[in-house]
């Protein structure tokens, strides 16, 4: 029997990529009530349909959210209160990046990244907690990146809010340690979804395009963190994400700033002509 068998679960960006993943695994792990959250509820729907139609003893619960502000996590959580809902597996998935120099991002879309990929992760981690911790027992992964591993340009400001993922889950998981609540931090590099085309901006010639092999596919993504949660920890999935990356962790920072000069000068020429 799967020790996640009769428990519950939220999922947050459950309507596409590695969400819905983790929403169609979970589901055949024994589970007894799962809620997926989401800005787009007819994506959700579709979802959730599916998820009853092949577990029919699971209930499943589609609440529509833009967790980018305030209103929006302070509803999702208001809505799972109404119902007494307290999960035993908390999955905090939604995110979202932005590729492109800072000085030419929109602030809004800036601000929006900051509400999701920081504010909202830790409002929904404060919330699930105390009741975990009064079970002794519970499961959290947040969703990080080896975005967040290291300074990376263009990706100035997604990266910053994942490092603040990868270190404020690493902090929490000791914090937890004897506790019975286990704390995991997952830091895909390149995933098959649609992060590359949320992430490109419009009019844009710099596009998100890892080489396949460094791709890794998102239900290996999934199966491998469900395996983790477990016992927690930290999870780089794919071996050829996993080395570079940890190599690239404990390189000194002057190695890397000297490494991007080199490789990154295609945003000083588009910066010379917009500028003249």
């Amino acid at each position: 029997m799967s020790p996640f068998a009769n428990k519950s679960a939220l999922v947050t960006g459950a309507s596409a990529g590695l969400g819905e993943e983790f929403a169609v695994q979970l589901a055949d792990l024994e589970l007894s009530h799962i809620v997926l959250t989401a800005r787009r509820g007819d994506r959700l729907v579709e979802i959730g349909k599916c998820l009853a139609a092949s577990n029919p003893s699971l209930r499943v619960d589609l609440i529509t959210a833009d967790l980018s502000n305030e209103d929006g996590v302070t509803g999702l959580l208001a809505e799972m209160d109404k119902f007494g809902f307290s999960p035993d597996i908390l999955i905090n998935n939604a995110g979202f990046g932005d590729l492109g120099t800072f000085e030419t991002s929109d602030p809004a879309k800036i601000e929006a990244m900051l509400g999701v990929n920081v504010v909202a992760l830790t409002r929904i981690t404060h919330w699930a907690l105390p009741a975990m911790l009064a079970k002794k027992q519970g499961w959290i992964c947040n969703v990080g990146s080896t975005a967040g591993l290291i300074p990376l340009p263009t990706f100035a400001v997604y990266a910053a809010t994942k490092a603040y993922v990868n270190s404020f889950t690493e902090a929490l998981r000791i914090e937890l340690y004897g506790s019975g609540v286990r704390v995991l931090a997952l830091c895909p590099g390149p995933v098959e979804t649609e992060f590359g085309q949320v992430a490109s901006r419009e009019n844009s010639k710099r596009k998100f395009a890892p080489p396949d092999f460094l791709c890794v596919s998102k239900a290996e993504v999934v199966s491998d963190t469900l395996r983790r949660l477990r016992r927690g920890g930290r999870l780089i999935p794919g071996i050829l994400v996993r080395i570079p990356m940890l190599l690239a962790e404990s390189t000194p920072r002057w190695i890397l700033r000297f490494v991007f000069n080199r490789a990154s000068g295609d945003y000083r020429e588009e910066r010379k002509k917009r500028l003249g």
